[in-house]
């Protein structure tokens, strides 16, 4: 029998988390999107400070407020993030949309990725959310979630197809 894994937990974040969150988002984008979109943009050296910069505004910022955010963590190091906010669209049919979710690879199976899901969005919340294409593990997971494809589609500023999922509770 394979030795368990480290202790997950999922939890709010506070401002101290913002570095951590912002290196798991970095790590996670090259993890998945790796031939999707171009390396220099992955690799840029720039890239974690940047995220780090969305983070502390997302923590701290009184405009965030009515944002849902999450952290996963193992053995007390931050391997996940998530958030919702407000729908983008003056128009949706939903409540909710999910902005982030990203757990690094190494936890992929673990529960932790629904864990982040139900922290920042609950199972009756009616929601939309944007996943590349190709990206079938994510696609799948949303799926399970109850969430389904509607249609839309868009390319990204780093050329990546999206298309929108959505979830009407019934």
């Amino acid at each position: 029998m394979p030795a368990p894994g480290p202790a997950l937990t999922v939890r709010p974040p506070v401002p101290a988390d913002a570095p951590a969150m912002a290196r798991v988002h970095v790590r996670c984008w090259q993890q998945t999107y790796r031939g999707l979109m171009p390396d220099h943009v992955l690799d840029d050296p720039g890239f974690v400070p940047a995220r780090q910069r969305l983070w502390d505004q997302v923590l701290t910022a009184p405009e965030y407020r009515g944002h849902r955010t999450a952290v996963a963590t193992a053995d007390g190091q931050v391997v996940g993030v998530a958030m919702t906010g407000t729908p983008r669209d003056d128009d949706a049919a939903w409540t909710r949309e999910l902005y982030v979710l990203y757990l690094d690879a190494t936890h992929h199976g673990s529960g932790a990725g629904t864990d982040l899901l139900h922290a920042v969005l609950a199972p009756d919340e009616a929601a939309a959310l944007w996943v590349a294409d190709p990206n079938p593990r994510a696609q799948a997971f949303y799926r399970k979630h109850g969430f389904t494809p509607d249609g839309a589609d868009t390319i990204d500023d780093d050329g990546v197809t999206e298309i929108r999922l959505t979830r009407t509770p019934t």
